[in-house]
């Protein structure tokens, strides 16, 4: 077993082991009706998260949402409203997301918004979910300008990452958790790049103790950043702050939403790293070998290490949008070393271009 403290202005355990969800009856006590939200079609987990909860003598409204980020629209969130406020859902109620990265940032934003803030649970399905999008506190929707735009900071009472969920998981999305996993490595944890180059197959098993070991110091790297800087407020400045963890997601955004979310969140995060790392080779003195680093350790899990679809102006003007950005400037987390992270600030147009043109190289 291990459980994982989120020391914040409102503190809170990840539970990460094999049968965790068997303790979410003792979570939802003093709820007098819980809403699960689930992405459809139901999944057996979203139906035993029902019959948990039921367990305890409590009542639930099931809630459907698309899968994937189809879910994160100003569309869906007023549904769901329409579904809490049809119900009666009132302040003493509780939510709880059971799904991915963009089940659990809607739900979390849900919860943030209804009644100013109601109690929230977080039962992640993914990799990628219980590494990132479901701990943290951060939760939002999308909109056709951009990812996370419309968003708040509401942390869950709670957060349950069986691991036995990740059984049924498609090798494509255990791969994209994987590259948030990676993200920690490059920019503060030896032992995560160590883990994945001895055996990246060990890895990539989600039954391995291997695995969870990643998943567990992925998870703890995140609750040491956020229990500094929760609202990334300390991010000004040559400071970072909880915007160490955008590593790799300026550039990997704006190849997300070029690409209409075909790719996977982390299949994006994964190029946008490799280009952090080729701009902090040019501005920060960062290594060729380095650079060769993560080619060969993103490579190793099967993700793509290079890109060349989008046009360059779209995806400058994608990154001009991106939340990091101070006025008018870029900002990215770069590396001078690795395990050794520095702000790059508004570099320049041609660096820019250039480093992308460096990203379609194989």
């Amino acid at each position: 077993m291990s459980t994982v403290r989120f020391a914040t202005d409102h503190p809170y355990d990840v539970e990460i082991e094999v049968g965790a969800l068997q303790k979410l009856p003792g979570l939802v006590t003093g709820a007098t009706r819980v809403a699960v939200i689930y992405a459809e079609p139901v999944s057996e987990v979203a139906l035993e998260v029902s019959r948990l909860v039921g367990s305890a003598s409590v009542s639930v409204l099931s809630v459907g949402v698309p899968a994937g980020e189809a879910a994160k629209t100003p569309q869906i969130l007023a549904s769901c409203w329409s579904a809490l406020a049809n119900a009666g859902f009132t302040r003493s109620d509780l939510i709880i997301g059971v799904g991915g990265g963009a089940t659990t940032d809607l739900a979390g934003f849900v919860a943030a918004s209804w009644l100013r803030g109601v109690r929230y649970l977080s039962v992640p399905t993914t990799v990628l979910a219980m590494v990132d999008a479901a701990v943290g506190g951060k939760t939002g929707i999308d909109l056709p300008e951009g990812k996370n735009l419309v968003g708040a900071f509401h942390e869950p009472g709670g957060v349950i990452a069986d691991l036995d969920l990740l059984r049924t998981l498609p090798d494509r999305e255990v791969r994209s958790g994987l590259a948030e996993v990676i993200k920690a490595g490059f920019v503060r944890d030896e032992r995560i790049r160590e883990l994945v180059a001895v055996s990246p197959a060990g890895a990539l098993d989600v039954t391995s103790a291997r695995h969870a070991e990643l998943i567990r110091r992925a998870v703890q790297f995140k609750a040491d950043v956020v229990a500094t800087d929760l609202r990334e407020s300390t991010s000004v400045g040559s400071a970072i702050g909880r915007e160490l963890l955008n590593y790799g997601h300026t550039m990997g955004h704006a190849i997300e939403a070029w690409e209409n979310y075909r790719l996977r969140h982390g299949e994006a995060v994964a190029l946008g790293m490799i280009y952090a790392a080729q701009l902090s080779r040019r501005l920060l003195g960062l290594s060729d070998e380095a650079v060769s680093h993560h080619r060969e350790l993103i490579g190793s899990l099967g993700l793509a290490t290079s890109y060349r679809r989008a046009p360059f102006a779209e995806l400058r003007e994608l990154m001009g949008r991106d939340k990091k950005t101070r006025g008018a400037a870029l900002r990215f987390v770069g590396l001078r070393n690795l395990g050794d992270p520095a702000i790059i600030a508004a570099p320049s147009e041609r660096v820019l271009e250039e480093c992308y043109a460096e990203l379609a190289h194989e």
